[in-house]
């Protein structure tokens, strides 16, 4: 046997880990998400969860890592590891919001979300009058078109309205309202996917969209806080929901 055969008898998988990993992962996150161990409580001893679901003690460390990350746990020196409020958790961070599943309309996060976007997106509406240049309504426009050409494709649909919104928290050029642009991309897509998914036409989004780069191309600050609002409204309409 070649020297470089034996190395490969030996060597560890470097597939099947990363594999495990994920799926170990989201396990234990569905478990404390769903609430099977509750805020507040103290996760079961690392051996205990080692045997439970069939791993390593590498694998459950890299686990609670992960998840001490998007502060759903936290450890804690010669204790042990506790599950976080849920005020703590990350809720916009794109693998929470899929650990999450059926419970994200438990928790109203889509109600957040538009509630959020309603407190934000028609003041950067307005802004952008005032602001954006000739590249940022380009990027309006750019974002438009892959609205306008994907067709029956939600995803892509789905793509250009995210590209749009952040877009337009950029052509605002509030830094704060920029800053959130990569907070709220996450479950940006998410709402949007959905209230997209959730209609058999979405021709009145598409018209609603052009409406707000023509209003903020001719600087008319009305004209564009109204579109805002009337594209959240259509987005509360799609979701099927009313703000509280």
């Amino acid at each position: 046997m070649t020297e470089m055969s034996e190395q490969s008898l030996h060597a560890p998988s470097r597939t099947t880990r990363p594999r495990v990993q994920k799926s170990i992962t989201a396990t234990l996150a569905a478990d404390i998400l769903n609430g099977r161990f509750k805020p507040g409580s103290m996760l079961p001893r690392e051996n205990d969860l080692c045997e439970e679901y069939g791993v390593s003690r590498t694998v459950i460390r890299e686990t609670i890592k992960t998840l001490e990350s998007k502060g759903l746990v936290r450890g804690k020196p010669r204790i042990g590891t506790v599950v976080c409020e849920q005020d703590d958790w990350n809720l916009l961070d794109q693998q929470v919001l899929d650990w999450l599943g059926p419970r994200i309309v438990d928790l109203d996060l889509l109600l957040c979300v538009l509630e959020a976007r309603r407190a934000i997106e028609p003041v950067a509406a307005e802004l952008a009058t005032q602001r954006a240049s000739a590249m940022d309504i380009a990027a309006l426009e750019i974002a438009w078109n892959k609205m306008n050409e994907a067709g029956s494709d939600i995803e892509a649909f789905t793509q250009g309205d995210v590209d749009f919104h952040i877009a337009l928290l950029r052509a605002s050029h509030n830094q704060v309202f920029r800053q959130l642009c990569g907070i709220i991309e996450a479950a940006l897509r998410y709402t949007l996917y959905t209230s997209n998914d959730a209609v058999a036409s979405r021709d009145e989004a598409i018209s609603e969209h052009l409406e707000l780069i023509e209003a903020i191309r001719l600087r008319d600050k009305e004209r564009a806080r109204n579109s805002s609002n009337k594209m959240l409204d259509l987005a509360a309409r799609d979701l099927g929901m009313k703000d509280k």
